[in-house]
């Protein structure tokens, strides 16, 4: 069973309209943000469909990804300013000059934020089609966001049967993925913490977790304490600060923590939080924390999809995501992702995916 959910306060901020297909939209950033990105940070600009030339095929775009991790690419030394933004995105071509790319070939690529898109063959993966199993997971479960959870979970925290996981952020596309992919892997409890009672009911009603506490609702380390009082053996820490110091302060000895993010320092890295006090207690308890990026996993994509499709069809993974829909909102649905609003993972739909 799918569960995607309506997309809060998106609004296109004054984004051109895209009249059948005849024009393309592509949305720049235009300037440095300060503190959490704002949307006149962002420009949208209207343009004719481009044509392909040798070696390169259009892809009019039908989902585009927006992740946490864009915001410290917007910082001095990453993007590019008045120029398209990069993000990953499913579309399907439409017209080509290079082979290794046919018209109505549903692809994989990095030129997001865009409704149409030049790619070479190199920069394009030809997705197979998957009865039964929704396209939208090419960016969730089964893209970048599924690659994530599985990498950090099969090649750094490697849980071991019956043991008991947890993670933060647990309503996100990253956290969602990997609590359900634990359970499948044979976590004994699969605990986390999100950001409102509603998404921790959520979590545990529709998407088999154990227990979901709400972090903003007391003390984060002792909220821990009384849903595992025995203690995490596997933690996933996607908000570092605080968070991260209550997950150190319940780990039990030989525990191991996969860190993949820290949403808690995006929208101001100038100034992070202090760095968790008991670090030491890693010392006292022998714990191990690994810090990941997915692009050192990337080999991982087929082992991925041979374990989650399979369970995608039985209903055993819900691709649980927020679809936010037209190139008008994505600037919303971005802010929304590092405001929370989100519950699973943030998809902007710019196109059909069905055929004609």
């Amino acid at each position: 069973m799918s569960v995607p959910h309506t997309a809060p306060l998106i609004s296109p901020h004054a984004a051109p309209a895209v009249r059948a297909a005849a024009r393309a939209v592509t949305v720049q950033q235009v300037a440095r943000p300060a503190g959490l990105p704002v949307p006149t940070d962002f420009a949208f600009t209207e343009h004719a469909v481009p044509a392909p030339g040798p070696g390169a095929a259009l892809v009019e775009n039908i989902y585009l990804s927006v992740d946490p991790y864009m915001r410290e690419a917007m910082e001095e030394g990453h993007w590019a300013l008045n120029a398209p933004l990069e993000g990953r995105a499913v579309g399907r071509v439409t017209a080509s000059r290079t082979p290794g790319l046919r018209p109505g070939d549903l692809v994989f690529h990095r030129h997001g934020w865009r409704t149409h898109a030049l790619v070479a063959a190199d920069e394009a993966r030809v997705l197979p089609r998957t009865d039964g199993v929704p396209l939208r997971t090419r960016l969730g479960v089964l893209g970048g966001t599924g690659l994530t959870a599985y990498a950090g979970l099969t090649r750094v925290a490697r849980p071991a049967r019956g043991e008991t996981f947890f993670v933060s952020s647990a309503a996100g596309g990253v956290g969602s993925a990997a609590g359900q992919f634990a359970r499948l892997l044979g976590a004994g409890r699969v605990l986390g913490s999100t950001g409102s009672a509603a998404k921790a009911a959520h979590l545990v009603r529709d998407l088999g977790f154990d227990a979901v506490f709400d972090y903003h609702a007391g003390p984060f380390a002792e909220q821990l304490a009384a849903i595992a009082p025995d203690g995490v053996d596997v933690g996933f820490e996607n908000v570092g600060g605080g968070q991260l110091e209550g997950l150190i302060a319940n780990m039990r000895e030989h525990g191991r923590i996969a860190w993949c993010g820290s949403v808690a320092q995006y929208n101001d890295p100038a100034d992070p939080p202090p760095a968790p006090r008991n670090l030491y207690d890693l010392v006292h308890r022998a714990v191990r924390l690994e810090g990941f990026l997915v692009r050192h996993h990337r080999e991982l994509q087929g082992e991925l999809e041979e374990f989650a499709v399979p369970e995608l069809r039985a209903g055993r993974i819900v691709p649980d995501d927020t679809v936010a829909e037209g190139i008008g909102a994505v600037v919303d649905a971005f802010i929304g992702v590092l405001r929370g609003a989100n519950t699973g993972k943030m998809i902007v739909q710019v196109g059909d995916p069905e055929e004609k």
